[in-house]
């Protein structure tokens, strides 16, 4: 019998269809079952309309057949199969839409868009198989027809027999190599696995003959060992109906909860789910968790964020990271629709406007569900931020301040007047009529932030502050510059912005003229460790503290230099010491009588300053000396 070509085009794809395309040999046994469900639904829609095919939905099934020792695999359906001139368009002519722009496109091997409705997905089969023989019978007819193909050289078609409709795909899988062990794909184990991680919810049973195990009847002594045998079995291998296609009213929480652990491999319960289905311009449904706990590897780079992609149930990804935000990672699950093709390659997905669509829409939904737990189930949601919150932190920082929109609501700080963690929503309808503005204070722990002196003045006007003790903290506030037109403020900046009485104005400028050699004279003694040494009226009962000048404050100072690069980074310091501390005027009595101790002091009280703050003694040894130099004065 004559071969026919494939079209030239046609045949150049197909080369790059078994070469190029696909990313995991795998998915063929995907497509070649998606096909044979969609040639039943065919069927049995017609079925629904004409009302005299006599079938109903439990007549249909794809059968899988795998005979190690002919080294064939075969995919069985009884659909609605196909006649010799639909073979001829369906398998002869791949891509038909083949226009020359998609010919173009795929010359550049980086840039290879294709998706399932180009008719590409049953050339996958030439992937693994030396030759794939498709009979096919279409329900009415009489005449069955055989094609056969052993790749880009051609194929043939010839009339055979077959006594009922649907189609038969043989694949005769290729020998292994050194790479590729492709007997792997006459495996019942292997067989089984795909199509629980691809197929499981095709909508019609996927049935295959497996090998088990049963004991052997006997004689029944009572010293006799129990004996095995091993018989064959047909097994219905997928599920068939999706938990998510359910209405919420027919499931219960112990139902989301079991197929949450037993999918995702989680011991613990997930803290929210989520359940939607969305009719419109794009049409999905989605079904997400929220985990208790953060898995073990969540802030690690081995980390893989993403949600399962179906479409109308068969899976198109195990993870598609394009559906998450990163901000959002910590969310599993998955999203079905019926408007997206089997997409190929991982490049068309990151530009379909569709999944774009799917994305936007998601990253709302999430919120308003967090919105709604922090509102109405605050310790659950404060379970879930301990988890997550740092995520959604270096959300904020991450596009300098792009995502707070979306995130500003969502994050919690621990207040010094609640002592537990709030938003900032909470802290705003508590501030003071007089107070200008958000107020902070970073550290390594909310005990020692409590402890700062530069909190002093603020407790004591009533203001609220908010500790922040994770690393990003303080660079995630900055990139928020404002909330609910509020700007945040730093307890050690540089001007608190605390209105003072017109007294009080004056004896701080009274002070701070009289003062003001020795304080330049400190900041000489000290060598450069300092931009300023000034008087401080944000004290109380503390001598000294450290403060610092423009953006970069001391505790980003320390985040900085913690990472491991060999620049480092120093903050512009201010040395400020208390104007009503007792202090001051042993100072000014030094500086009178003998400068050199005032040196002594500066450097002492420096040190001190440095300790508060966390940070390290530069020299512990000249520290120890001036404090027994001093002693012995």
């Amino acid at each position: 019998m004559a071969k026919k070509q494939f079209k030239a085009e046609s045949k150049r794809l197909l080369d790059l269809m078994i070469n190029s395309i696909y990313t995991h040999k795998e998915i063929f046994l995907r497509e070649l079952i998606s096909n044979a469900s969609d040639a039943i639904d065919k069927l049995y829609y017609r079925s629904l309309t004409d009302g005299n095919t006599g079938f109903s939905r439990d007549d249909f099934t794809i059968t899988i057949e795998a005979d190690k020792d002919a080294r064939t695999l075969r995919i069985i359906d009884n659909g609605m199969g196909m006649t010799k001139e639909e073979l001829e368009k369906n398998l002869g002519t791949i891509a038909k839409s083949g226009s020359l722009d998609f010919k173009a496109e795929m010359e550049n091997k980086d840039e290879i868009d294709i998706i399932g409705q180009f008719g590409v997905g049953f050339y996958s089969a030439f992937m693994v198989s030396d030759k794939v023989n498709v009979v096919s019978k279409a329900f009415g007819e009489d005449q069955a027809y055989e094609w056969e193909s052993t790749g880009a050289d051609g194929y043939t078609i010839k009339d055979v027999g077959k006594e009922v409709n649907g189609t038969e795909i043989t694949l005769t899988i290729k020998e292994d190599t050194e790479d590729e062990r492709y007997s792997e794909f006459l495996d019942e184990y292997k067989i089984k696995g795909l199509i629980k991680k691809y197929s499981d919810y095709i909508r019609y049973p996927i049935q295959m003959m497996v090998e088990k195990s049963r004991p052997k009847e006997t004689d029944g002594g009572e010293d006799e060992k129990p004996e095995y045998e091993t018989y064959m079995e047909l097994e219905t291998l997928n599920s068939m109906i999706p938990l998510w296609k359910k209405t919420k009213s027919e499931l219960k929480d112990e139902d989301y909860n079991n197929f949450y652990q037993e999918k995702y491999y989680d011991y613990a319960d997930p803290v929210k789910v989520i359940h939607t289905d969305v009719e419109g311009v794009v049409s999905y449904t989605a079904l997400l968790f929220i985990p208790g706990k953060a898995p073990f590897n969540y802030y690690t780079k081995d980390f893989e964020k993403g949600l399962q992609l179906y479409s109308s149930g068969v899976m198109i990804m195990d993870k598609c990271a394009d559906l998450l935000p990163d901000y959002f990672s910590f969310v599993r699950g998955l999203v079905d629709s019926q408007d997206l093709s089997l997409n190929i390659s991982r490049e068309m997905l990151q530009h379909d406007r569709q999944l774009k669509a799917i994305a936007q829409r998601l990253e709302k939904k999430i919120k308003s569900e967090l919105l709604a737990m922090c509102n109405t189930d605050r310790e659950k949601y404060v379970e879930f931020f301990k988890n997550f919150g740092l995520q959604l932190k270096y959300g904020l920082y991450e596009g300098f301040g792009a995502h707070k929109e979306i995130l500003q609501d969502l994050v919690m700080f621990y207040s010094s007047q609640e002592k537990a963690l709030v938003t900032l929503s909470e802290y705003v309808s508590r501030m003071k009529p007089d107070q200008k503005y958000i107020y902070y204070a970073s550290g390594e722990t909310t005990d020692k932030i409590d402890k700062l002196p530069q909190t002093e003045l603020l407790k004591d006007k009533g203001y609220e502050i908010l500790y922040l003790t994770d690393d990003i903290d303080e660079f995630a506030i900055q990139m928020l510059r404002e909330f609910d037109e509020k700007q945040f403020k730093s307890v050690s900046a540089e001007d608190l912005d605390i209105e003072e009485s017109k007294e009080e104005k004056e004896e701080a400028e009274k002070q701070a003229e009289e003062s003001k050699d020795m304080l330049e004279y400190m900041k000489e003694a000290l060598d450069g460790k300092v931009a300023e040494v000034r008087l401080s009226q944000r004290l109380k009962s503390h001598p000294v503290c450290l403060t610092a000048k423009g953006g970069l404050s001391i505790e980003m100072e320390k985040v900085l230099n913690s990472m491991p690069t060999d620049e480092k980074v120093q903050a512009e310091r201010v040395l400020e010491i208390n104007a009503k501390h007792p202090i001051l005027e042993t100072l000014r009595k030094s500086y009178e009588s003998d400068k050199d101790i005032v040196k002594d002091y500066a450097a002492l009280l420096y040190d001190q300053a440095l300790l508060i703050e966390g940070l390290p003694i530069e020299d512990p040894v000249a520290f120890s000396n001036s404090v027994c130099r001093l002693m012995t004065k």
